[in-house]
């Protein structure tokens, strides 16, 4: 195989099939307290923009399901959140193609949350998306960087300011002493 045609491979337009076009497209939307959405309107903007860019990727806007019912819903785990549930139960029940949010942490907080909806993304052939890119959780690849993801967001998680990786990098105002405590993760520089 050339390295031009693996190129091809893992453009979204590859991975985006026309079965995937013919479900749902869901945007799931959250952020962890009230302060946060009213701190951080930067990062709510975002995620609902991401609509758009599943139009832009080929889901007719029709077909756009924004998820907000965890907005400002502070949860440690997955039973806590309705949003949460509902974006299981559509995926579970096939009708979903992909699943779009800011960072992957919007998604779970916990590994176990994390890793049973990429299985069950996997199994239900749906894809996951983001700014950064289309994922295929059944390719073995894109299941581990998902996975790398899934992993240093509930790693951030546990630093002691609650700071999370989306907030990191798309919330801009974070204080200098969150981003100062980053420094303490392996590998993480602020």
């Amino acid at each position: 195989m050339s390295l031009a045609r693996y190129r091809r491979q893992g453009q979204p337009q590859q991975k985006i099939r026309p079965e995937h076009l013919d479900r749902a497209a869901m945007v799931y939307v959250r952020q962890s307290s009230r302060q946060q959405v009213l701190e951080h309107s930067e990062s709510t903007r975002l995620q609902y923009a991401l609509a758009g860019r599943a139009v832009a990727l080929g889901w007719a806007r029709s077909q756009v399901v924004v998820i907000d019912d965890d907005l400002g819903v502070p949860a440690a785990t997955a039973d806590s959140r309705k949003g949460f549930a509902r974006l299981v139960t559509e995926v579970t029940m096939g009708r979903v193609g992909v699943v779009l949010g800011i960072e992957m942490s919007r998604l779970a907080r916990t590994g176990r949350d994390w890793h049973q909806l990429l299985e069950l993304c996997s199994l239900s052939g749906v894809l996951l998306a983001g700014p950064d890119g289309v994922y295929d959780p059944g390719s073995y690849n894109d299941r581990l960087l998902l996975g790398l993801k899934g992993t240093m967001s509930e790693a951030l998680c546990r630093i002691p300011d609650n700071a999370s990786y989306a907030d990191f990098s798309v919330m801009p105002t974070m204080s200098r002493e969150g981003a100062a405590s980053l420094a303490g993760v392996v590998g993480m520089s602020a």
